[in-house]
């Protein structure tokens, strides 16, 4: 069975051009099979653009076909982001995304942060749990090494679908937590790097 968190996807590939409104702008984006919330915009991900609060150099940690990041440049200039998937079909597209939108940014192929060295004010997940309570704990943990000093982790997942855990492990490894934001079911958890 074939996951979005797969690297390498072996599924035809089917490309589809989509629009969405987010941050009160028209964004035009591309999807593909293979990847996460193939046909729209998830609401996870939709709350964690109009609520998240980015600032500095951002990591756009998991992107899929880079949609928070994407909008979050588009809607604040003064942002320096970095993308980054396990899947290989992801930064094709997140790259085809940036094209279509005039943007440069930086997108790294990496399994959580194997091939990220840089360190950031803020890191944004909308983490796979379908992969695993393991691998999003696994996130989070690393996600401490890679903030710079007040940096934030900011995770959006189901309050009642895992989440709930999530912010206790986010609570364990940064020794604060707070909710930014909530909407369908989902929730925005934020820690704070000492």
């Amino acid at each position: 069975m074939e996951h979005y968190f797969t690297k390498e996807p072996k599924s035809e590939l089917k490309i589809k051009k989509l629009k969405s409104i987010l941050k009160n702008k028209e964004i035009e984006f591309y999807t593909a099979s293979g990847l996460f919330s193939l046909n729209k915009v998830d609401n996870g991900s939709k709350l964690l653009i109009n609520k998240c609060i980015p600032k500095g150099k951002v990591l756009d940690l998991g992107c899929g076909y880079g949609i928070i990041g994407l909008t979050l440049l588009l809607t604040n200039k003064k942002l320096e982001l970095t993308f980054s998937d396990i899947n290989e079909r992801a930064i094709v597209i997140t790259k085809k995304n940036l094209k279509l939108n005039n943007l440069e940014a930086n997108v790294i192929q990496s399994d959580g942060f194997e091939n990220i060295k840089e360190k950031f004010d803020t890191i944004l997940l909308n983490p796979p749990q379908t992969a695993g309570k393991n691998l999003c704990f696994k996130l989070i943990e690393d996600s401490k090494e890679h903030l710079l000093k007040n940096g934030t982790l900011q995770i959006v997942a189901r309050h009642k679908k895992g989440g709930i855990e999530l912010s206790k492990k986010m609570q364990e490894v940064f020794s604060n937590i707070k909710e930014i934001a909530k909407g369908s079911g989902f929730r925005i958890y934020l820690s704070q790097n000492a």
